[in-house]
């Protein structure tokens, strides 16, 4: 399926949408990082007590994993462009995040007509997932 971007674009049957996403924190303050993630999931979790947060949220993937479950997202949505023109400069991070985190980046990439969604793929995901499928005539 060849699509233009030049063109709006009307949706076919069997059309494949990909949405690729890519959101970049920086740790400014690791024991305000795990603490918040255990926050969030205990929020997740109400009968579960701080100590067992702590041993539920013990490392980064377990933290990441609690901020995604509760909110979708990793970090706050940030009020200002987090790349590009009007974005913090490169390298500026945000030391006082209450949540120990830094803003460093998000994009967010949609894919048309990818020639195998990756439900098809069964139990054997491709290598990369988040690679673009090839363009026509490549």
């Amino acid at each position: 399926m060849e699509i233009s971007v030049d063109e709006p674009v009307r949706p076919e049957p069997g059309m494949t949408i990909s949405v690729r996403t890519r959101h970049d924190v920086v740790i400014t303050d690791p024991e305000r990082f795990l603490a918040a993630a255990r926050r969030a999931y205990r929020q997740a979790h109400p009968e579960t007590s701080a100590s067992e947060a702590e041993q539920a949220v013990a490392d980064v993937y377990d933290a990441v994993h609690a901020f995604l479950d509760r909110d979708g997202r990793l970090g706050p949505p940030q009020p200002f462009p987090s790349v590009g023109r009007g974005a913090p400069r490169p390298g500026e991070r945000a030391p006082n995040h209450p949540d120990g985190m830094s803003p460093a980046g998000e994009i967010t990439r949609i894919v048309l007509g990818d020639p195998k969604p990756l439900q098809d793929h069964g139990c054997l995901l491709p290598e990369d997932p988040f690679a673009l499928p090839p363009t026509p005539g490549e």
